[in-house]
């Protein structure tokens, strides 16, 4: 007698693995209402663009409508958290945060989507994310399969930063470590400088972090359920792509890097794993820093990008962009 199959994962009952390997995926998610309102949105235009046609993959670029003076802007790519499981350029904060940053920054958005586990378990997502730079990069060279100048328009393709936010931050790092210091391969493209917000890392050892108690909206229980579904099927949190220090992981001693900028909240369940990360960036010499903030859980700037706080965290970005834009 063959039974019916069942749930083997459930992700709050938005994401289900079933025992036959067949998946569910909620479209009717809820999402948190930030304290403020966005008043920005009319300073910001956007347009999609498909960079990935074989998977077809999409990105939003946004551009400051208030560059009046054809200033040519820097370019930030910002890539989207949710343990590599769930998120979207298009769910509303990620939206209300790419228009907060193009305007509080002055600055070209670059927001890309990419491949979400478990149908695609890594290395997929970092694997898109280099697409999404190469994506830029043909711009760069005019390879922009037609006459739309829109999104190349006062573009300066030689001061890219990339932002990453949780598992975005996890993609920020890998890429780091593939394009290595400059981005060479990447010409016109050159990447000044990476930040992680609230780094997606893991380890099979717990951090004094991870012990403690759970955020409103995170668990370790959440956080091991999201590895196991993101991971190649079989291999531990200690695998490369979740744990940058893993016994399996590449000597980044040997690895030139970018500026990077590390900012976390202080009552996070990873931010041990990000302190850890920085320390030993600091001890193999690279150029890391590291910013807390008091009271704060993951994804405090992305959720609420109106906050004081994010005001607060925009005034880093920008003193982070211009110190590595020379």
């Amino acid at each position: 007698m063959a039974f019916p199959p069942h749930v083997v994962e459930d992700c709050m009952g938005l994401l289900q693995l079933f025992s036959d390997g067949s998946i569910f995926r909620s479209q009717d998610i809820q999402f948190p209402q930030p304290s403020s309102t966005n008043h920005h949105h009319h300073l910001v235009t956007f347009k999609d663009y498909i960079y990935h046609k074989k998977f077809n993959l999409h990105l939003r670029v946004y551009r400051p409508n208030t560059n009046t003076n054809n200033k040519k802007l820097p370019v930030v790519m910002f890539f989207h958290g949710g343990g590599f499981c769930f998120g979207s350029r298009a769910w509303p904060h990620i939206q209300d945060c790419c228009v907060r940053l193009a305007w509080a920054l002055n600055a070209i958005i670059v927001a890309p989507d990419y491949r979400l586990a478990p149908e695609h378990r890594l290395p997929a997502a970092v694997d898109d994310g280099v697409e999404a730079l190469r994506w830029l990069q043909r711009q760069g060279l005019g390879d922009h399969g037609g006459d739309d100048l829109w999104v190349t328009q006062d573009v300066d393709f030689d001061r890219v930063f990339v932002v990453g936010d949780s598992s975005g931050g996890n993609i920020a790092h890998h890429m780091a470590v593939q394009l290595g210091s400059g981005s060479k391969e990447m010409g016109p493209v050159r990447v000044r400088g990476y930040v992680l917000l609230g780094p997606f890392f893991g380890g099979v050892i717990r951090t004094k972090s991870e012990e403690g108690p759970p955020e409103q909206m995170l668990t370790l229980e959440m956080l091991d359920r999201l590895w196991r579904l993101s991971t190649p099927i079989g291999e531990t949190r200690d695998h490369p792509l979740a744990n940058p220090f893993g016994a399996c992981s590449p000597n980044l001693g040997d690895v030139k890097l970018d500026p990077i900028l590390v900012i976390v909240g202080q009552n996070e369940l990873l931010k041990d794993r990000a302190f850890d990360y920085v320390t030993r960036l600091r001890e193999l010499g690279k150029n890391t820093e590291y910013v807390e903030f008091k009271g704060k859980e993951h994804g405090f700037f992305t959720y609420d990008s109106h906050s004081q706080v994010a005001e607060e965290v925009l005034q880093i970005l920008k003193r982070f962009m211009l110190q590595n834009s020379n």
